[in-house]
C-alpha cells in the first residue's frame, strides 16, 4: 500500500516547495485537488520541482473542458513526469458546474462515461494507432491534421480514474477506468456493502479483473501523540466530515448506518454558518465510523488494519495544512509512508 499526500490549491511556487519536501520526506506521491486553483497547473509545477514523484489530479472537473483540451493537458503532463502522472477526473455537482463553469450537467453519469472513452480515443489518434474518429451523444472528434498531434510518447497513456460515490458510478468505473477515488466521506461497511460489490458487477459487464483498478482512497485520521495534538486534528476532522456530510447527495453515508436525517441537520447548521451545531452534531460515535485514531508510531499499523485489502493508495487528506502549521509534520507523514510500502 502507497501513501501519497494531498494538495489543495495554492500559487505555483508553494507548490513546489510543498513537491520537494513531500519528495524529501518519503511520500509515494502527490494528490491535487480542483477548487480555486486549477489541479493541471499544480501538477505541472510539481513534476519540475520533485522529479520522479507520483502525481495525479484527485479530482479535476470534467465536464467544463472538451475531452480533447483534456487529454492534450494529461499528454503533456505524462510525458513531463516521466509517465507518473495520473489522470483523475470527477463531475463536480449541478450548481458548480452550471454556474461557476456555465457548462452542461444533465446526466452526469453517462456523460462521464463518455468522456472516458472520448480521452482514450484521442490518445490512441495521438499515438497513431488509428485516425481519430470518435462519435458520442456529448462529445464528436473527427479532425486532427499532422500538425496539431502532439505525437506519441515514450511512456504509457496517462490511467484515467474517476471519482466514484453512488453505485452506478462504481459500476462505470469499473467498466471503463483504471481507478477510483473514494471520496473522504466513506465507511467501511460502504466500501464492503456497496462500492466493492457496484465494482465488480461493472467490471464483470466489460470482462474486466475489478482487482486491476486502483483504489485511491483519501483518510482524515485523528493522529497525535498528546491529548492536546489529537484534539486539534479532531476539531479540523469534524469541520471536514461536517462540510462534506451537509451536501444532500452524501446524506445516505449516515442514514445507512443509522445516523438518519443527520445529513440535513448538518446542511440547515451549514447555511446558518454554525459550525460549533456541526460538531455537537458530529458525536464520537459518528466520527469513528469515517477516520482512525492514533499516535504516529502506531498510525501506518492502524491505517493498514483498517484498509488492507480495500485501498492500493491512501492519501493524506490533510497533510498540507498540516506542514503549512509545522513542516515537520511531513517528515512524520514519510515515515508512514514508508512502513506501508514496506508491508
Amino acid at each position: 500500500m502507497h501513501l501519497d499526500v494531498m494538495m489543495g490549491g495554492g500559487d505555483l511556487h508553494s507548490v513546489q516547495r510543498f513537491a520537494h519536501a513531500a519528495q524529501a520526506a518519503g511520500a509515494a506521491g502527490l494528490v491535487f485537488t480542483e477548487t480555486g486553483r486549477t489541479a493541471y497547473l499544480s501538477v505541472a509545477a510539481a513534476a519540475l520541482a520533485a522529479p520522479g514523484i507520483n502525481l495525479s489530479t484527485g479530482v479535476a472537473v470534467a465536464f467544463p473542458r472538451s475531452p480533447m483540451v483534456t487529454a492534450q493537458t494529461a499528454w503533456e503532463l505524462a510525458d513531463v513526469s516521466g509517465g507518473r502522472f495520473r489522470l483523475g477526473l470527477g463531475t463536480q455537482v449541478r450548481t458548480h458546474v452550471e454556474r461557476r463553469y456555465s457548462a452542461e450537467f444533465d446526466g452526469p453519469g453517462p456523460r462521464l462515461r463518455e468522456y472516458v472513452l472520448a480521452v482514450r480515443a484521442i490518445f490512441r489518434a495521438f499515438r497513431g494507432e488509428e485516425k481519430l474518429s470518435f462519435e458520442g451523444e456529448h462529445w464528436s472528434f473527427s479532425f486532427m491534421p499532422p500538425a496539431w498531434a502532439p505525437g506519441p510518447l515514450d511512456v504509457p497513456d496517462p490511467p484515467i480514474d474517476i471519482a466514484a460515490v453512488n453505485p452506478w458510478m462504481w459500476r462505470m468505473a469499473g467498466e471503463v477506468a483504471d481507478g477510483v477515488h473514494v471520496h473522504p466521506l466513506h465507511s467501511m461497511s460502504y466500501l464492503d456493502e456497496v462500492a466493492r460489490p457496484a465494482l465488480e458487477e461493472g467490471a464483470a459487464r466489460a470482462g474486466r479483473d475489478p482487482d486491476a483498478l486502483t483504489m485511491i482512497v483519501p483518510v482524515l485520521p485523528i493522529v497525535g501523540d498528546t491529548e492536546e495534538e489529537q484534539a486539534a486534528m479532531a476539531k479540523m476532522v469534524r469541520q471536514q466530515l461536517g462540510f462534506y456530510g451537509s451536501t444532500p447527495a452524501y446524506a445516505f453515508q449516515f442514514d445507512r448506518l443509522g445516523f438518519e436525517g443527520l445529513g440535513p441537520k448538518l446542511n440547515a447548521l451549514l447555511k446558518q454558518g454554525d459550525t460549533a451545531g456541526q460538531a455537537e452534531l458530529l458525536t464520537d460515535e459518528v466520527v469513528d465510523q469515517f477516520v482512525v485514531r492514533s499516535t504516529w508510531k502506531d498510525l501506518a499499523g492502524a491505517l493498514r488494519d483498517r484498509y488492507q485489502g480495500h485501498a492500493d493508495r491512501l492519501v493524506a487528506y490533510h497533510a498540507y495544512a498540516m506542514w503549512r502549521n509545522d513542516n515537520e509534520t511531513l517528515d512524520r507523514w514519510g515515515e508512514v509512508a514508508r512502513d506501508l510500502a514496506a508491508s
